[in-house]
């Protein structure tokens, strides 16, 4: 089955509020690709703001972050009903930097799984391995095992509508990018893991995005991949070069 495809912007804590405004007005006419799902996951002071900005376009509004509890004295978190309510569709979970600077663990990114798909809205659920995890050999075990404790409880109907996003650790930030070749490989092996879990139906269905710093020149290199489904694009969704990523097969 032809998988739609999803290039997603993560902001990171980049742009106050007046700077994404225009930020969504520079990118308005290089983004709209009637083929491609177009996601801004912005800081959660800018929810509003791009909320705004992106009425009457193609492109879906996403969260950096969200917590795993509904209400009460847990300061300075956002809940998913507060996203949801603020237009939010997609919510970005276990982001290499979350999971290592803010030390998020398996159980604890589960729970926010669980509570994204309670309250409507779409995961991105990132997984990848470290330099040092590749080159001992055990990227694809590290990754099943981050899949598998991350999507305890989830349903195969919830499966197959969320996304996932391998980044490479090492390539995140650093200009490196995992060859084409090893992008598959894991993408692949994450598909595979759905069918596991599920059955090969809800793995056809699930999209994965490759997270790696993708950018407009390696991009339709990537996304000619047949498990590859999109990208989460960190520094490049900054620049008007996102337009020519959204556009990869014009």
């Amino acid at each position: 089955m032809a998988r739609r495809k999803i290039i997603a912007g993560n902001w990171k804590m980049n742009k106050t509020p007046s700077e994404a405004k225009e930020l969504v007005e520079t990118l308005k006419p290089l983004v709209n690709n009637p083929d491609v799902d177009v996601v801004y996951c912005v800081p959660a002071i800018d929810i509003t703001t791009v909320g705004e900005a992106i009425k009457g376009t193609n492109v879906m509004l996403g969260a950096e972050n969200m917590s795993d509890q509904d209400k009460g004295a847990y300061t300075g978190e956002i809940s998913a009903a507060m996203l949801l309510d603020a237009g939010v569709k997609f919510v970005i979970i276990g982001h290499s930097e979350r999971r290592g600077y803010y030390h998020e663990d398996d159980a604890f990114l589960n729970r926010k799984v669980l509570k994204a798909f309670e309250n409507g809205l779409t995961p991105i659920l990132c997984c990848g391995e470290s330099l040092e995890q590749r080159e001992s050999g055990v990227t694809l075990d590290w990754i099943r095992l981050q899949i598998k404790s991350d999507l305890q409880g989830v349903t195969r109907e919830q499966a197959a509508s969320m996304v996932i996003a391998y980044e490479p650790i090492w390539a995140i930030g650093t200009g490196k990018t995992a060859t084409s070749d090893q992008a598959e490989e894991v993408c692949g092996a994450i598909r595979k893991t759905i069918a596991e879990i599920y059955d090969e139906e809800t793995a056809e269905k699930i999209r994965i995005q490759y997270g790696g710093s993708m950018n407009a020149g390696n991009c339709k290199e990537l996304l000619a991949k047949p498990d590859i489904d999109g990208g989460l694009i960190g520094g490049a969704a900054l620049k008007p070069d996102f337009g020519k990523i959204v556009n990869y097969d014009k």
